[in-house]
């Protein structure tokens, strides 16, 4: 079962270079192939190649589920507000009177406005989980927002088993963490005049890291572990290639070495032009050291000498200790609080609110900062993403252009 690369040709330009194609930046990068025992064959595309393998060993394994059954042609058009009226219809003979009066209100009011028009099969889990954030933003009880979701949960489940859908986006949302106040939620975030004041107060030397934390969303190992060169950054193709985090360990490595990124989270992503500018400004200045490594980003150990971008005046790696101890200097010259939440990872937190307050998509959040899921992105800047104004005259104003414009008498 093949992996294959969308973005390039499996066969090399006259030069043996790789060749990119029509689709090259655009989309899924990564797709796996396989048949299943009745014969058919069944893709799946990925952000990530490690994705697409992980899926391929589970494949092998059986360990996939069974392809989505065929939504029914009578459930074609079908919207929500439909197949919701005809769920509370279905079921109301056999619910006390309360009942039927709070199940058709909490519908009427709280999931028909939002999810009504939409059609039965379209509801994805981004749109689940903005209209959970909303609700937090709002100060909502838990224990009504608990109440909305369930309901929620159940028509869409419905749905699946009438073959109105193929699947219940509800399923793949940890509510409880959402509820229980999301402890991976930022305790603190910078402001832009606060992430300023920091870079200046950076030595340039290190400026760079920064730069990488606040305009890249990297994490501190993954800044440290970044190398000169095209394997970590290829400025000409604006991107940032993700591969390595720079990590310390005497016991089992003699020191330090290079491991994938945090959680599988490798990835190539837009590289800023701003960031870019200081990129190249850096390499001019302080020309990086080549430092032979054992590297372990491949699953086996080898060595190899790694051009570093950051080291110290002596051509050494930074160990976290050390950086720690700079950091507070820096942290305190730039005015920022004295807490473990004005860290190295509030200059992430700080790239991930820019992306979202400045209207980008929650896809392209999770792809910038390399999380494995979407429902972890959201989860995690649940309180940042903007309310949706609320549709109010819309039909009276509809109507009313059209009078004014004199296309009716």
């Amino acid at each position: 079962m093949p992996i294959y690369d969308l973005w390039f040709s499996s066969k090399p330009g006259p030069n043996k270079e790789r060749v990119k194609t029509a689709r090259h930046g655009r989309g899924k990068r990564w797709r796996g192939v396989y048949v299943d025992e009745g014969g058919e064959e069944r893709t799946k595309a990925f952000h990530r190649k490690a994705d697409a393998e992980e899926w391929e060993r589970q494949a092998i394994r059986g360990g996939l589920p069974e392809a989505p059954k065929r939504v029914v042609l009578s459930a074609k058009g079908l919207t929500f507000g439909e197949y919701a009226e005809r769920w509370r219809l279905a079921r109301e003979v056999g619910w006390q009177l309360e009942t039927r009066k709070r199940v058709a209100s909490n519908l009427r009011v709280h999931l028909l406005p939002v999810f009504g028009n939409s059609p039965a099969a379209a509801i994805n889990e981004t749109q689940v989980l903005e209209w959970l954030g909303r609700m937090r933003a709002d100060g909502m009880p838990k224990s009504v927002i608990k109440l909305y979701f369930e309901l929620l949960d159940a028509v869409l489940a419905a749905m699946v088993r009438d073959k109105a859908r193929e699947d219940n986006p509800c399923d793949g949302i940890r509510l409880a963490r959402i509820l229980d106040g999301l402890s991976i939620t930022p305790k603190w975030v910078p402001t832009p005049e606060q992430v300023l004041r920091l870079l200046d107060a950076m030595p340039a030397r290190y400026r760079l890291a920064g730069w990488l934390g606040a305009g890249q969303g990297l994490r501190i190992g993954e800044a440290l572990g970044m190398e000169d060169g095209p394997r970590c950054a290829d400025p000409a193709a604006g991107e940032l290639n993700v591969v390595q985090q720079l990590r310390y360990s005497p016991k089992e490595y003699g020191g330090f070495y290079l491991a994938r990124p945090k959680a599988g989270s490798s990835g190539t992503v837009d590289l800023d032009g701003l960031v870019a500018e200081h990129l190249a400004d850096h390499v001019a200045q302080f020309p990086s050291v080549e430092i032979e490594l054992p590297d372990i980003t491949s699953g086996e150990l080898v060595r190899r000498k790694a051009p570093l971008l950051f080291t110290s005046r002596h051509g050494n790696p930074l160990t976290d200790r050390i950086w720690s101890r700079e950091w507070g200097k820096w942290r305190e010259a730039a005015g920022w609080p004295n807490t473990e939440h004005a860290g190295f990872h509030a200059l992430r937190h700080f790239f991930a609110t820019v992306l979202i307050t400045n209207g980008a998509e929650p896809q392209e959040v999770q792809r910038a900062l390399r999380h494995k899921s979407l429902s972890l992105t959201m989860e995690t800047y649940v309180g940042w993403w903007p309310k949706r104004v609320k549709a109010r005259g819309i039909f009276g104003e509809a109507l009313t252009a059209v009078r004014r414009k004199g296309e009716l008498r």
